[in-house]
C-alpha cells in the first residue's frame, strides 16, 4: 500500500543538489546604512538636503490638474470660471443633441416588430 511512497523516499535519500555553494554563510562585518542618493538620481542630494521636500514637491506637481492648494491664477486650468467665457452657441450647421437635427436626420420611432425582436433576440423574427 505505501510501496509508492516508500521508493519515492528512497530516491530522495540518495539525490545530491546541483548547486555547491563555496563557504559557509556570514553576515558582513561592515554594512553602510546610512541613505546615499540612487546612482540613477538626476539629482545629487536626498530629498529635504538640497532638493525641495516632499511639500514643495507637491505644490508644484500636476497629475490630471494641480494638486497644492496655492494654484496660479494667471491663466493655468481653473483660474477662470466658466461663467467668464460668455455664451456657449452653436456654429451655422452644428448641433449639440440630436433632437436639435432636422426632422430628415432624427431618428425614427420603432415598430412593434422591431421592439419584438429586440425583446425576443431575434427568435421569433421570421424571414
Amino acid at each position: 500500500m505505501f510501496k509508492t511512497t516508500l521508493s519515492r523516499a528512497a530516491a530522495h535519500a540518495e539525490r545530491q543538489p546541483l548547486i555547491k555553494f563555496l563557504g559557509k554563510r556570514t553576515v558582513p562585518s561592515s554594512v553602510d546604512r546610512t541613505p546615499a542618493v540612487h546612482p540613477a538620481s538626476p539629482s545629487s542630494a536626498l530629498p529635504g538636503q538640497g532638493s525641495p521636500s516632499f511639500s514643495a514637491y507637491r505644490q508644484h506637481a500636476q497629475q490630471h490638474g494641480p494638486l497644492g492648494r496655492n494654484i496660479r491664477t494667471d491663466s493655468s486650468v481653473g483660474s477662470v470660471p466658466g461663467r467668464d467665457f460668455g455664451p456657449v452657441a452653436a456654429a451655422q450647421g452644428e448641433f449639440f443633441d440630436r433632437s436639435e437635427l432636422p426632422v430628415r436626420f432624427r431618428r425614427s420611432p420603432y415598430t412593434e416588430a422591431e421592439i419584438e425582436a429586440i425583446e425576443t433576440g431575434g427568435a421569433t423574427l421570421v424571414c
